[in-house]
């Protein structure tokens, strides 16, 4: 029985799943090359390895030579499995690194031991943390240190250990976030056992870095030309040598550890004495043997009895006709790939450094499964066992065929259907639901997944469970989960597919037949009564957005089919039906819209398109300083500053105050909205406690509505410590009458979440004789905690006569329109239609009785006839009080800004900076990047200029500056859109107002208007008094 139970797992002990993972450009689909050439089953000969890039076999991909999906291939190294994922590095591809991230157990990271750590290197590395991955790191380009850089040993040694220094200091700095959020958990909670073992985990786990080239997790390569070492291989070879344990070398062979030869001893920096000319033995005895023997190759007065001398003392079969070869460079590469093979370096140290699917499994389970607390007695045990049971057994990784089977799929991909293994008499074979569609597209879908517990075979029926799917809710969970049969599952090979007829657990394998299940991602089970696993975060969002028509318009239904299919086919891509009847494209950047503009055509649709210049999203503020906090709270709360409106009938006027939210809790609202939607938009019979079970992965064992509310008062008192000339009168002030407000939230908005308030109304203030106020309830103030129960006013005086209660009634009747009015006037503002950003609102609505009636059943009757429904008149009054108020407080348009990383050589910086000087960029840092020769510049480029941007960079630079974007944050215009110089000093400069030409964000607004159909203030005569002829002159 022990051996049996056995041998299933120490078959799974043997596996390893990777991805590769780095910066755009350092050499990830090269090095997975070398990998597939020497382990790969011979499906790429050595020769082709690092120029075939074997994994981008999509046309785009050669074309433009980056990775543009994640791609699986298996690999078999010393009776060990290793199922190899190259992801993308480009930032636009960001979405296929997660993807990636979630099905593999360990990563390879890529650094450019030229350019160094890089934006996406940063992002990679968050991937790596936040998926739980063990990871490796690979120094990669040694080569360009020596022939290109012309450095010495000991500049390329600092240069190296600064980059592992450097990768280290990112990866600490998770640690150091998880362990702080870990003991503020402590602090807060009750359960403080469980979270002082933790924390001390952490802190012990923080004493050492987690990449040293001693312990042989980093290793040092050169791609293209197919070598790489770990400090292992070279401590083995000098252990004899040396008369030196090969554990003692490995450990003295990294770091300031300096070897005497007279005694043969290895010595410390404070042993050597003040001797400048010693070097670290990672120089002597690895980097300068390396140089001499590039120095032998490539210089035209090298030494080339050096290469023989290596050939001799390795034994290395180098057939002479390559070392004979004029090229010295092929003599080079065939010398150093068989002294130093890559392939060996790279996967010993996979499979040592990196974990089996049984060891990851029982670690990454806290993020793929978080536990769930439960809080209600009612819910079935069975099920509750099963579920845990389903737990247990993924965390093992039980690969037992009666295990629970558990499968997670994260993409689906579009497969041409004359790629899929046929057989012997060339015929696919189809299952019995096989979507009727696809022998009409051409395109089959097969799901990129990974066995987690259980065995996986083709036929077998399992459940499709979306992320909100809950076993507990039973009956009314039944649109998240769905039952499916798999038809065929493949061994993906890059491009090739090998059939198989079973999957164990710990494996990555594609599966066809889920087409019509499965939108992005799912997870599958053989039992209902299994969670599902938490989703996955991406690191960015599609913000690109295009309007996409077919050129005829009687191809549409093809376009909408194409749509459908691309949605299915891009884990990020969105697609939407915008409120003017567009399609609307969202995707990540302009390659990544380039190629699902491309699929569309060629693929999907087949048919022409008409694709629009992008939409991009501005929001409409006001003009505001933080200095001026307590100003601004102060005429907010009681000031004469407000907007009256009337409705029609004359019974209501509605009064508005407005003022803008500081920046950092503007921020807050809007990165939360996710969590705002949950907490707020909660049904009525949901306690906030079943809110924990339902995001388990927004901060473990935390509270979310507590999480929030601690958010919301740290960006205030960050926004008060930041004002300028700051006391702590005036601070405790301001943090006092921001607690008041904070109590009194009606709504966000706009949709209910976003990042604007409507306060109640101040009770005390009263309005005309006879008048109600519209009071609201400060219901999200009640929803995030900050209040136990409703405000509620003495009401005594205002109910002593029969009519002011009837008027209570009617006025609480009309809450919601008031609601109502201020999302939409949130939803669209006054400039260009767009949604308002970081503002406050008091609404007071003030209902006054019918005018000169008695008979209100008599009046009842008339007036909807005359003015329309009563709601709907408060509605548009508090709509348009709220846009002029907004219009009143000098509106200013917040547009969205990227953050650029660009790299350059000095002779370019004056193009570079020419276009980004036409692209309205603001440079935030421009610094040399040591030991080379280019310059990093930080800058902050509007997202409405940054079309186009990278092409122009490069066509004026002559392709030598390398530029990447990336999502940032919102910044409103200084400028006023309706400026008219009145000062002297401005007549002077910019002319009267006549001749004033429109500014940046006057053009903006201008630009979306015409894009919406909305009116613009134009001139339609230009010249009216220049003299035209009527020639016509061609």
């Amino acid at each position: 029985m022990g051996e049996s139970e056995s041998d299933p797992d120490s078959e799974t002990r043997k596996i390893r799943n990777i991805c590769i993972l780095a910066h755009v450009d350092h050499g990830k689909t090269t090095l997975a090359d070398h990998l597939i050439a020497a382990s790969g089953g011979g499906v790429l000969h050595p020769k082709l390895a690092g120029r075939l890039r074997f994994m981008d076999y999509l046309d785009e991909e050669q074309r433009r030579a980056i990775t543009m999906k994640s791609s699986s291939i298996a690999l078999h190294y010393k009776n060990h499995s290793i199922n190899l994922i190259d992801s993308p590095g480009h930032m636009d591809f960001c979405s296929e690194v997660s993807t990636a991230a979630r099905l593999s157990d360990g990563a390879l990271i890529l650094v450019d031991a030229v350019e160094g750590v890089h934006i996406q290197t940063h992002a990679v590395l968050r991937q790596c943390w936040i998926e739980k991955l063990s990871p490796c790191l690979v120094l990669n380009k040694i080569d360009r240190l020596i022939f290109e850089l012309r450095l010495s040993p000991m500049e390329a040694y600092t240069r190296l250990s600064r980059i592992v220094h450097e990768v280290n200091g990112i990866v600490s700095g998770y640690k150091s976030e998880k362990y702080f959020s870990d003991v503020d958990a402590v602090l807060s909670g009750p359960s403080g056992d469980m979270g002082d073992e933790e924390s001390s985990e952490f802190v012990e786990d923080d004493e050492e870095d987690t990449f040293q080239p001693q312990k042989g997790n980093v290793a040092f390569v050169c791609a293209l030309d197919g070598w790489g070492f770990g400090i292992h291989e070279f401590a083995e070879f000098y252990a004899s040598k040396l008369g030196a344990s090969t554990a003692a070398l490995q450990k003295a062979l990294w770091g300031p550890r300096y070897f005497n030869p007279k005694t043969k001893m290895i010595l410390g920096k404070k042993a050597i004495g003040g001797g400048n000319k010693a070097r670290p033995m990672f120089v002597q005895f690895v980097l300068e043997p390396l140089w001499q023997v590039y120095q032998a190759a490539l210089d035209a007065d090298g030494n080339k009895g050096m290469l023989e001398k290596v050939i001799k003392s390795f034994n290395l079969s180098v057939p002479a006709r390559e070392v004979q070869n004029k090229d010295q460079k092929v003599v080079l590469q065939s010398v150093m790939s068989r002294w130093l093979p890559l392939s060996d370096a790279i996967l010993s140290m996979v499979i040592k450094c990196m974990p089996d699917p049984i060891a990851a499994q029982s670690f990454r389970i806290s993020r793929l499964l978080p536990k769930r607390e439960l809080l209600d007695d009612q819910v079935d045990s069975n099920v509750l066992a099963e579920a845990e049971l389903v737990r247990k057994s993924i965390e093992a990784c039980d690969s037992r065929h009666e295990a629970p089977c558990v499968t997670f799929v994260s993409k689906m991909f579009a497969v041409p259907l004359k790629m899929l293994p046929r057989d012997s008499h060339g015929m696919i074979i189809y299952g019995p639901g096989e979507e009727g569609g696809e022998g009409e597209s051409s395109e089959c879908f097969l799901a990129f997944a990974r066995v987690f517990s259980g065995v996986l075979y083709s036929g077998q029926r399992v459940f499709v469970l979306s992320a909100l799917y809950d076993p507990l809710k039973g009956e009314s969970m039944q649109k998240h989960v769905q039952e499916a049969e798999l038809q065929s599952l493949y061994l993906m090979m890059g491009q090739g597919l090998k059939p198989v007829a079973s999957v164990k657990a710990g494996n990555v394998v594609a599966i066809r037949g889920l087409g019509q299940h499965i939108l992005k991602s799912a997870t599958l089970s053989s039992t209902k009564n299994c969670w599902p696993f938490s989703s996955m975060i991406f690191q960015v969002a599609p913000t690109l957005r295009v309007a996409i028509e077919p050129s005829d318009p009687a191809d549409i239904g093809a376009v909408l089919k194409g749509l459908k299919l691309l949605n299915r086919a891009d884990p990020f891509v969105e697609v939407t039906f915008s409120a003017r009847g567009e399609h609307v494209l969202a995707a990540a950047g302009e390659v990544h819209l380039e190629r699902c503009i491309k699929d569309l055509k060629e693929r999907f649709a087949k048919v022409s398109l008409e694709v629009s210049p992008p939409l991009v999203s501005y929001k409409e503020t006001i003009e505001g300083e933080v200095t001026h906090m307590l100003e601004n709270l102060k005429s907010f709360n009681g000031g004469s500053e407000y907007v009256e409106k009337t409705t029609p009938n004359g019974r209501c006027v509605v009064r508005v105050h407005i003022m803008k939210l500081p920046p950092a809790l503007t921020k807050v609202l809007d990165e939360s909205s996710d969590l705002l939607a949950d907490i707020i938009g909660a049904k009525s019979g949901q306690t906030y406690k079943s809110l924990e079970t339902q995001r388990p992965s927004i901060v473990e064992d935390e509270n979310p509505i507590e999480l929030l509310k601690k958010r919301i008062m740290d960006a205030v008192d960050k926004d008060i410590l930041s004002m300028t000339e700051i006391d702590k009168e005036r601070a405790d002030k301001s943090r006092a009458k921001w607690l008041k407000l904070l109590r009194r939230i009606w709504a966000l908005g706009p949709r209910h979440i976003g990042p604007n308030f409507l306060f109640v109304p101040d009770f005390k203030r009263k309005g005309a004789d006879n008048c109600v106020l519209i009071r609201g309830s400060s219901y999200v103030s009640e929803r995030l905690g900050f209040v136990d129960d409703s405000i509620d006013g003495d009401t005594a005086a205002e109910t002593s006569s029969e009519a002011t209660r009837v008027l209570s009634m009617e006025a609480e009747r009309l809450e919601s329109s008031v609601v109502s009015g201020f999302q939409l006037a949130t939803a669209a503002g006054p400039l260009c239609d767009e949604p308002m950003w970081g503002l406050a609102f008091v609404v007071e609505a003030y209902i006054s009785p019918f005018c000169g009636q008695a008979d209100e059943s008599e009046t009842s009757h008339q007036q909807p006839e005359q003015y329309g429904i009563f709601t709907g008149q408060v509605i548009a009054a508090v709509k348009d009080a709220c846009r002029a108020a907004v219009l009143q407080k000098k509106p200013r348009l917040v547009e969205a800004m990227y953050f650029c990383e660009l790299n350059t050589p000095p002779e370019h910086l004056g193009p570079m900076y020419a276009v980004l000087g036409r692209r309205r960029a603001r440079v935030s840092k421009e610094i040399m990047q040591e030991g080379s020769p280019l310059f990093t510049v930080h800058a902050y480029v509007p997202v409405s200029e940054s079309f186009g941007f990278a092409d122009e960079l490069r066509r004026w630079t002559s392709g030598a500056a390398s530029a990447l974007l990336v999502l940032s944050h919102w910044e409103a215009l200084p400028e006023d859109p309706f400026f008219i110089p009145k000062t002297e000093e401005e007549i002077e400069e910019f002319g009267d107002g006549s001749s004033v030409p429109p500014n940046t964000a006057r053009k903006l607004i201008d630009a979306v208007r015409r894009r919406k159909g909305l009116p613009v203030e134009e001139k339609v005569v230009q010249h009216a008094t220049k003299q035209r002829t009527l020639a016509r002159k061609v």
